[in-house]
């Protein structure tokens, strides 16, 4: 696994513990998994999704990272802001119709630091 495809699933781990009915940014998802600069490679793993089989792919919930303005702005080509919106307002988020969201209404406060730890150090099993 190369060390992008690496963290892209970090990415995904990150972005599956969002809970319905919040949302996050591109840059506070970096930050979280310590790459402060790499808003740009969260926004392309969650557009890579539309290219990734099977149901783990499928169960991340990619609407709710939002830009750092709280605006929506497209990253999988695939959806459109409309989609987008409307899998949020389905969740009870309120978006404006110039696709704006409300960070302090609504913005996921993140992992704590053992959640993090977890996800960038995961514990192999013990073998028996």
């Amino acid at each position: 696994m190369s060390m992008s495809s690496n963290f892209y699933e970090q990415i995904y781990a990150v972005v599956r513990r969002i809970p319905s009915g919040q949302v996050t940014t591109y840059g506070r998802i970096a930050e979280m998994l310590g790459r402060p600069r790499a808003a740009r490679a969260v926004g392309y793993a969650l557009n890579a999704l539309k290219d990734k089989k099977g149901p783990a792919y499928r169960s991340v919930p990619w609407q709710r990272v939002i830009n750092s303005q709280g605006r929506i702005s497209i990253v999988n080509r695939e959806h459109s802001a409309q989609h987008q919106a409307d899998l949020l307002r389905s969740e009870g988020i309120y978006v404006s119709p110039d696709f704006r969201i409300d960070l302090q209404t609504f913005l996921w406060p993140g992992l704590h630091l053992v959640e993090i730890d977890d996800i960038l150090n995961p514990q192999s099993l013990p073998d028996h």
